[in-house]
Parts: structure tokens; C-alpha cells; sequence
């Protein structure tokens, strides 16, 4: 499993991404520069999935890697901040091994994935699995982001899409798949450390009625935006200052 870690303070974030079409590791400067005034304060660690993916891999399945990869580094007792699909991954640790956990931060994530939500990651499989990089990006990019955010970034997108490899086509399929039938309601009551749930009135991808209802069977505090969609983790201004003042 591949990682960077930046900052330089004692305390220790882990920052557990999104469903993508790439790997986290080649916007490795851009999240460093985004999480830059959090550095001072904490040591942050951006955790990738594992290399090798076997055909099915699920949830705790990639719960369970990223626990043991904490375990390699020497990491105990840390703050996890889980975005979209890295929001899953975080709460299936915080109830299955809550010793690694002191604060979750919950970005724009769900605890379940209906029929019906998935029917939109189903697209995104089919797309990939049809090798077309091009749609798929532009796809992705129309549900994570506000419509003007999108409209400026499709050049970017397309762009983007002629790097994409078709092993990167195949892990994006195995890590879509394990979002069908994902369901952890019921285990939420067992999250027992400080969480913050933050969500967007405008997301498309998994809406905003999956982070109210964390926050509430949790107990934990809820922000919720509005306009800056399923990616407000990214387009939101003060996302970072929010971050920072729930993990002091």
C-alpha cells in the first residue's frame, strides 16, 4: 500500500480518500498544498489502497489494510478524516477497531448504498469497464462538482483522461463494486469517539440525507453546505478551517 505523509506536527491525521480513477499518489503535492495549514499542528498521512486487488474486495476488506498498514507505521490512536468513499473505510475502523481512532471527521459519506445510489456507480463500472477514460472522467467530474466548477474543468478532465492506464481502469472497477450492497447502519451506535460529519445539500452522489443521518444515530456534530456539491471536501473554502477547529 502506497502513502506520503507530510507536517510536521506531533499530533497525527490520517487522511483515507475517495473513490478514483487514479491514484491518490500522483496529486500528492496538490493535497499537501491544500492541507498546508493543518501541517503545523499535525503529521498527515494520505493512505492509498492496497497495491495487489484481488477480484472482490470489500469494505472491510479495505478497512481492514488500512488498519494494518497504521499498525506497520506505528500509528495508534490517531484523527481520521474519510472522504466519500474513505468515509466508509473510517467508520468501518472506528467500529471495528476503535482503539486506532481519537476523531472522525466524515466527509460527504454514507453508511449504506441504496439500489438506487448505486445505479450511478454502476455507470461509472461500465464506463471503465468499456475502457472509454474520456466519459468516465467527465462523468465523475458532472456528479462530484458544482455545474460551473464542472464547466471550467472539463478541458482539465479530458486532459486527465488520456493518462489513465487500463490497470487503473480495472482497480477503479473492483473499488466501485465493493459499494454495492455496503451497509453499516445498524454498527454506527458502536462509534463511540468525537465525530463531525460534514455534507453538502447538493450532492449528487450519495445525498445529503446519508451524512444527517450519521451525525444523528452517531451523535456527533453535523455542518451541512449548500451549492458546493459531493466534492465541497474540495470546493468548499473554509472545509480545512472547519477540520482543524473539531480535532483541536
Amino acid at each position: 500500500m502506497d502513502y506520503f505523509r507530510f507536517g510536521r506536527g506531533k499530533d497525527t491525521l490520517v487522511l483515507v480518500p475517495g473513490l478514483s480513477v487514479q491514484s491518490v499518489m500522483i496529486s500528492a503535492n496538490a493535497v499537501a498544498q491544500a492541507y498546508a495549514s493543518l501541517a503545523e499542528d499535525y503529521t498527515i498521512y494520505v493512505l492509498d489502497r492496497r497495491k495487489n486487488l484481488p477480484e472482490v474486495y470489500s469494505m472491510w476488506d479495505m478497512a481492514e489494510d488500512t488498519a494494518q498498514a497504521l499498525h506497520s507505521l506505528g500509528l495508534n490512536r490517531v484523527n481520521f478524516f474519510g472522504a466519500s468513499q474513505g468515509g466508509m473505510i473510517s467508520m468501518e475502523i472506528a467500529i471495528r477497531r476503535p482503539e486506532l481512532v481519537r476523531k472522525l471527521v466524515l466527509g460527504s459519506t454514507s453508511a449504506c448504498v441504496t439500489d438506487e445510489q448505486f445505479s450511478l456507480f454502476d455507470k461509472w463500472i461500465h464506463l471503465a469497464e468499456s475502457g472509454d477514460a474520456r466519459t468516465l472522467y467527465l462523468a465523475f467530474g458532472e456528479a462530484l462538482y458544482p455545474e460551473a466548477m464542472f464547466e471550467a474543468s472539463k478541458e482539465l478532465l479530458t486532459e486527465l483522461a488520456k493518462t489513465v492506464r487500463k490497470e487503473e481502469l480495472r482497480r477503479f472497477v473492483i473499488l466501485a463494486k465493493a459499494l454495492q450492497g455496503f451497509n453499516i447502519t445498524d454498527g454506527l451506535s458502536k462509534i463511540s469517539c468525537p465525530t463531525l460529519v460534514i455534507g453538502d445539500t447538493d450532492d449528487r452522489v450519495l445525498g445529503p440525507e446519508a451524512s444527517r443521518l450519521i451525525a444523528e444515530r452517531v451523535g456527533g456534530e453535523l455542518w451541512m453546505y449548500d451549492g458546493y456539491g459531493h466534492a465541497a471536501y474540495d470546493t468548499a473554502p473554509d472545509y480545512r478551517e472547519r477540520v482543524a477547529r473539531f480535532l483541536v
